[in-house]
């Protein structure tokens, strides 16, 4: 009897006809249209509670190899951020002692620029037999469905990763424990300016097709 997995693919359990599945023009405009703001251009108000919930339910709708859900998100919304802000600065001063008086609440002015700042964590398991590099990229997809998330609500996101989670006293400061990354900080809120696109690189600068090596 043979030992080991098995990999004879699974029997189909379709008959080969594909389901309809409708085209949804709002959702390709959203896309097309969607680009992050400025933090300063992100205001009140913010999603509701009930929007937040939507928010992250969305989030945790990405790929995920073998079901470990490697992240998890961490909110600063009202008091909370000003809070987080202050402990921040109380740190940033203690690593740098020489820091302008004029710096010295950056990062509780930073905190509170958005209604809403979603801390994403990327929590990857490195023993698991999931490569941890898949673990990775299903937290930056995470990111990425929080943003497009939020854009289908009205609101305008900002992707950032600035000290606070680049630092691992700071990033345990803000709940993220020692075995966790900081995959970004997701700035919400209601969109206050109209910013033009950046440039977009071209379909044929970054896609190309394979073809088979020419045999000799």
């Amino acid at each position: 009897m043979a030992s080991g997995h098995s990999h004879m693919p699974a029997a189909p359990s379709h008959d080969g006809t594909p389901i309809p599945v409708p085209v949804v023009p709002e959702a390709i405009a959203l896309l097309r249209a969607r680009r992050s703001l400025p933090l300063r251009s992100l205001v009140e108000p913010g999603p509701s509670d009930a929007e937040i919930d939507t928010l992250i339910a969305l989030a945790a709708r990405v790929p995920d190899h073998g079901r470990l859900v490697p992240w998890r998100f961490i909110l600063l919304r009202g008091d909370a951020r000003a809070a987080a802000g202050a402990e921040l600065d109380a740190l940033y001063l203690r690593q740098n002692p020489d820091l302008p008086a004029a710096k010295r609440d950056m990062w509780r002015a930073y905190l509170q620029r958005a209604p809403l700042t979603v801390i994403a964590v990327s929590r990857a398991n490195p023993a698991s037999k999931i490569p941890e590099f898949n673990q990775v990229l299903s937290a930056g997809a995470a990111c990425m469905a929080l943003i497009v998330a939020a854009s289908a609500l009205g609101y305008a996101a900002h992707w950032l990763l600035k000290w606070p989670g680049r630092d691992p006293q700071a990033a345990a400061l803000l709940g993220v424990e020692a075995h966790e990354r900081v995959a970004g900080f997701i700035h919400i809120g209601s969109p206050a300016e109209h910013v033009a696109d950046r440039p977009r690189p071209s379909v044929g600068d970054v896609a190309r097709d394979w073809f088979p090596t020419p045999k000799r």
